[in-house]
């Protein structure tokens, strides 16, 4: 059975509230998912889940260091996250605050890994973000996100 983690680093709440929306509707769409904060996740971990979706606030338009740290440690592992499916998802203080780029070096780190990323034709195409606390709005769209790669994960992963 496919599995997913949800790795994620928030000072606020912020992070970590997308995080386990995601989560959640990740577990909900019938994909058995942990969410783990970056600081408690290790580079093995990444190897043990078939789906892994990173999350990180925006700070100066950039992934916070620890999630930086944990990409720059898995170079150790290259190669060894090919095929997995992965998504990511950003917030930030203000708009224009940089959650884009943030999402999109992400999924850059993800792609050099060899790993599948799928888009969203409605929403927040390259992932979810939010300007602040996650508001409705963000809530449903870390559902989404989390439903999709959950169904994703069903199509693609041999059981």
């Amino acid at each position: 059975m496919a599995t997913g983690l949800v790795v994620y680093y928030s000072r606020s709440g912020n992070t970590k509230q997308m995080a386990e929306t995601i989560s959640q509707a990740m577990t909900g769409a019938g994909l058995a998912t942990k969410c783990k904060s970056v600081t408690e996740t290790k580079v093995d971990d990444l190897l043990e889940a078939d789906v892994i979706v990173v999350g990180s606030p925006t700070y100066y338009g950039r992934l916070a260091a620890p999630v930086a740290q944990l990409f720059d440690d898995s170079v150790s592992r290259h190669g060894k996250l090919d095929g997995k499916i992965g998504a990511a998802f950003s917030s930030s203080a203000n708009i224009g605050g940089g959650n884009e780029t943030t999402v999109v070096s992400i999924i850059n780190m993800m792609l050099i890994h060899g790993m599948i990323v799928q888009g969203d034709p409605q929403g927040d195409h390259y992932g979810p973000v939010s300007i602040g606390k996650p508001d409705d709005r963000v809530i449903n769209q870390c559902r989404r996100r989390g439903q999709r790669i959950a169904e994703l994960a069903k199509k693609l992963v041999a059981t």
